[in-house]
């Protein structure tokens, strides 16, 4: 325990004995001791949290490497840019829209009704 043997402790005693009082002792010994306490559980959640991320950092490492090869991967493929009229030219048949059909309004159910009493 830091180097210290029993007689010098009891000399730290004597002298914390005679400074404090035999009244006071006993209260600044809890408190030393809650203080001490408050430090270890202090430590050990850092210690912890040291070890959560030394985790996360085990776990990340693989999905870093995977990225790291996709990345080469794409860049060593050959782009082809695309043109304006590729990209027309690709596009589904039930998304083109002709003029007709874009101009024509649907009636709504209170028109037809309407007409049907006329």
């Amino acid at each position: 325990m830091f180097g210290i043997g029993m007689p010098e402790l009891l000399l730290i005693l004597a002298v914390a004995l005679v400074v404090f009082g035999p009244k006071k002792l006993p209260d600044l010994a809890r408190s030393l001791g809650r203080a001490i306490n408050e430090f270890k559980k202090a430590t050990r959640e850092f210690k912890d949290t040291m070890d959560i991320e030394n985790d996360v950092k085990e776990i990340k490492k693989p999905f870093d490497d995977i990225n790291a090869e996709l990345k080469k991967n794409l860049n060593e493929i050959p782009h082809k840019p695309l043109h304006t009229d590729d990209i027309i030219n690709r596009a589904p048949a039930a998304t083109k829209i002709s003029a007709k059909e874009d101009r024509a309004i649907p009636e709504t159910s209170d028109a037809a009704e309407k007409k049907t009493d006329a």
